[in-house]
């Protein structure tokens, strides 16, 4: 299984396009599902903090962080993401 953060980012980017497909104008991202989505979580293996840095490098004007762990990089780490989604990558 891939868990680099190309394979985070290419994950996040399909889930979002799934929601803004649905005609949603936000759509709430949680770490650990993301990473659940890929495998390897839980685990001891897992990427999370890799996970994390990708939901964060996806941030645009108008998202936000809902909840986020005291480290900033944990399971519960939960990202509100507007829709539609600029291709800015």
């Amino acid at each position: 299984m891939d868990l680099s953060a190309e394979a985070f980012r290419a994950k996040l980017d399909e889930v979002l396009a799934k929601a803004e497909g649905t005609g949603l104008v936000t759509v709430d991202v949680n770490a650990g599902y993301l990473h659940r989505l890929l495998g390897g979580y839980p685990g001891i293996n897992h990427r999370m903090p890799v996970c994390c840095e990708a939901m964060r490098q996806a941030l645009s004007p108008g998202d936000k962080v809902v909840a986020e762990p005291p480290s900033g990089k944990g399971a519960s780490l939960t990202v509100r993401y507007r829709l539609p989604r600029r291709s800015a990558r």
